[in-house]
């Protein structure tokens, strides 16, 4: 039997966290590790249980989620991190995704989409909410990240981008779009594997994490132009 995907919880409102371990603990495959407070706490709750998915909220008391996702992703890669979010545009989600976290979902998510989430990021295999995410990165790339600036800000071209062979490019696009494995394979006429030695290519050489940074690499150096192609 393979091992379940064991999740921490981190949110400083009890209720919120009971509700998303009635969710989770109903599945066979997914096991709740523990439940931690504020930043602080998740960070010691991490280094003891080895959670393979944190999920986090932001607003937190002595450290909020935006920190503690930086030092968790930082630390313990191996740990994949779901931000929680009040509105899907907001600012700390997209801070988030910069800080290291691999995704991020909606506080009143629907329980099979929150259990869909889990899985997908335990697998490393797919952005969540793909065209959300896609707009939410258009928006604060579009308007020069997180800040108040009016105007984007010129995209100086990263060297490290001629670097990939024009099949890479044309992956690291796809996956800018949020497609899976599966799917960049199917537009591509690819096999799976060779798919993943490409994405295992492209993070090596521009030195990124996981998936989602390649997506928030992707639309910061303007190899994806915002609203170009994104259908919503």
């Amino acid at each position: 039997m393979e091992e379940k995907i064991k999740v921490l919880l981190v949110d400083d409102q009890p209720l919120l966290r009971m509700g998303f371990r009635l969710i989770l603990e109903g599945e066979e495959d997914i096991a709740i590790a523990g439940e931690a407070v504020d930043g602080l706490d998740a960070l010691a709750q991490t280094a003891a249980l080895k959670p393979d998915v944190v999920l986090m909220d932001v607003r937190m008391p002595n450290m909020d989620g935006l920190e503690a996702t930086e030092r968790i992703a930082k630390d313990y890669p191996e740990t994949k991190i779901i931000i929680l979010t009040t509105f899907d545009l907001d600012e700390y989600a997209f801070s988030g995704l910069q800080a290291g976290a691999s995704a991020f979902l909606l506080k009143d998510v629907a329980p099979e989409e929150l259990v869909q989430a889990v899985r997908l990021v335990a697998s490393g295999d797919a952005v969540v909410a793909p065209r959300v995410t896609a707009r939410l990165l258009e928006t604060y790339v579009r308007n020069g990240g997180a800040g108040n600036r009016s105007q984007p800000a010129e995209t100086p071209h990263d060297p490290l981008l001629d670097d990939l062979t024009p099949r890479e490019q044309e992956v690291l696009r796809a996956l800018a779009e949020g497609l899976s494995n599966a799917e960049i394979a199917h537009r591509f006429f690819l096999s799976e594997a060779t798919v993943k030695t490409h994405v295992r290519r492209i993070l090596t050489k521009l030195h990124l994490r996981d998936r989602v940074q390649a997506v928030v690499y992707a639309y910061e150096t303007g190899l994806v132009i915002p609203s170009q192609g994104l259908d919503y």
